[in-house]
């Protein structure tokens, strides 16, 4: 067995002094420099590199992990039911779809507004696509985003509510940058449930930016919320500062259910009939 060589003095105070520095590394939670500064240093050593160079792309790598890392937390916390990308979206689907407005809205304004946006259409157009799309590009710019459906959030609030901390739920609120509440409109509200949405969203009006999909045109909203009054109210308050999206066209799954069922081609394609000539041209 080849016997362990003994450090010189030179070497064992370079080696204590690496091992000190590492450890301040990891005091002030640079992961990226504790794993990257050698070989980095290898590398800029052989391109000769100047300090500035090397410097900036340990420190850039750093900023890049962290905004990385960050992003995963945000879209985790989001709690959304799924991914959805925007370049996804088939917007030659939804012609009167006004494709640039979405592509505003995925820029972010809107958020330091704090405005509602509110997509309006019949089921399977898409509306919990994009929703799910702005989410994602929210938190991807740093932003706390917080997704629930309607009857959701309603049962949340009823349940906080029961246990007295309805002011506190919404504090927690009021620290996202955004809320989506998907699928309004699909199931009719209790009265105390009515009342415990009116109070959120009044809370947060102004403050925290409201992304709607509804399946219902404003003039129904009373049907889901049973009181006038209170339904004027909110609407008062959600379509102030808004963005209102309507989507028209057919429903996603009914096309691709209608293009299942279409009998692939069979045979050689029948030959094009010559045109028969009208009775105009005949004479």
């Amino acid at each position: 067995m080849k016997p362990k060589r003994t450090l010189t003095p030179n070497e064992a105070h370079e080696r204590m002094a690496e091992i000190f520095f590492v450890n301040q590394l990891k005091q002030l939670h640079l992961a990226t420099f504790v794993e990257q500064f050698e070989p980095l240093a290898q590398e800029a050593s052989r391109g000769q590199w100047p300090y500035q160079r090397y410097l900036s792309t340990l420190t850039q790598r750093e900023i890049e992990r962290r905004t990385s890392n960050r992003n995963k937390q945000r879209i985790k916390e989001a709690r959304l039911p799924f991914l959805r990308e925007l370049a996804d979206f088939d917007f030659t689907a939804m012609p009167k779809l006004n494709k640039q407005q979405v592509l505003d809205l995925a820029r972010g304004r809107y958020l330091c507004e704090a405005a509602s946006v509110i997509f309006l259409g019949a089921p399977g157009l898409g509306k919990t696509h994009l929703a799910i799309a702005l989410g994602l590009a929210a938190c991807r710019q740093g932003h706390r985003v917080r997704f629930y459906t309607a009857a959701g959030l309603v049962n949340e609030l009823h349940l906080a509510q029961n246990e007295h901390r309805l002011p506190k739920f919404i504090d927690q609120a009021l620290r996202q940058r955004l809320i989506i509440l998907d699928e309004l409109g699909y199931l009719p509200f209790s009265t105390t449930g009515a009342q415990l949405l009116f109070q959120f969203c009044s809370a947060l009006h102004e403050r925290v930016a409201l992304l709607f999909t509804t399946n219902l045109p404003f003039g129904d909203w009373v049907q889901v919320f049973g009181d006038a009054r209170l339904t004027a109210g909110l609407l008062d308050r959600v379509t102030y500062k808004s963005y209102i999206l309507e989507f028209v066209g057919d429903s996603y799954r009914f096309r691709q259910r209608l293009a299942s069922l279409v009998p692939a081609p069979f045979g050689p394609p029948a030959r094009e009939e010559a045109a028969v000539p009208s009775l105009a041209e005949a004479a």
